[in-house]
């Protein structure tokens, strides 16, 4: 198989599968957390370490926001978070965050993931993180790229000659073609907003587990957090499945 064809080919698998691939890297920067924790250093407290875990969390809703914002302002039928099928397009999006750089999505889900791998606390992990980070999705934007390029041919090209594809480049702004679409917001980005705190709680949880053992539950801020954004999911999930949000 050609160079050119296979990195399409894994690029198409790794679309189709990327809200669950990423899972390993969860388990194992929580493995990753736990080590650190087991055999930890006591260190003198700093501002940085004192607000860490509040560090990574606003880099986590920095990449959340990023994708509220895309989201909110797509054209209909886009691939979005769909996983079942292939790429879908119908049309070229180019101006809004995509005026910056042709892949805001990965962007944001680039900061959303930062924020969790840097939750471990250990460096190395985290610049693991962000090299797979980089093969995992160069990966995907190539095959998404292909896909676009055969749809809208010259548009495509003659709009990427100008936009980076993943480092923004913020001098040719364009106001955002549709409107702030909040309904869709909400069915499609409800996920990743519990996601970010039941993570935070779970990292949480399985260092106290470590500590006092299985039966140990802190009633922390995280654990209400991760309670409140997961009743907030279940009813917005109950709404979409009703209608009440179309």
């Amino acid at each position: 198989m050609a160079l050119i064809t296979e990195m399409q080919s894994q690029g198409n698998f790794l679309f189709k599968n990327r809200s669950y691939l990423p899972l390993i890297f969860l388990f194992t920067g929580l493995a990753v957390h736990l080590y650190g924790e087991y055999y930890e250093v006591d260190k003198p407290e700093n501002f940085i370490s004192k607000y860490f875990e509040f560090i990574c969390l606003g880099i986590c809703l920095i990449g959340f926001f990023i994708r509220v914002h895309i989201v909110g302002h797509t054209p209909p039928k886009t691939s979005g978070r769909n996983t079942k099928v292939g790429q879908v397009a119908e049309e070229l999006n180019t101006t809004g965050l995509y005026s910056y750089v042709r892949h805001p999505l990965y962007v944001g889900n680039f900061f959303m993931w930062l924020g969790i791998a840097m939750l471990t606390e250990n460096l190395w992990f985290t610049i693991a993180f962000i090299l797979l980070y980089t093969v995992y999705y160069e990966r995907i934007m190539y095959a998404e790229e292909q896909f676009l390029i055969a749809k809208f041919g010259s548009d495509y090209t003659d709009w990427s000659k100008t936009t980076p594809a993943f480092i923004p480049n913020f001098k040719n702004y364009k106001k955002p073609k549709y409107p702030f679409n909040l309904k869709k917001v909400i069915k499609k980005e409800k996920n990743g907003l519990v996601a970010i705190f039941v993570l935070f709680w779970l990292f949480e949880w399985a260092s106290d587990v470590l500590e006092h053992g299985i039966t140990h539950l802190e009633l922390s801020g995280w654990f209400y957090a991760a309670i409140f954004t997961t009743i907030l999911y279940l009813i917005l999930k109950i709404m979409k499945k009703r209608k009440m949000l179309d």
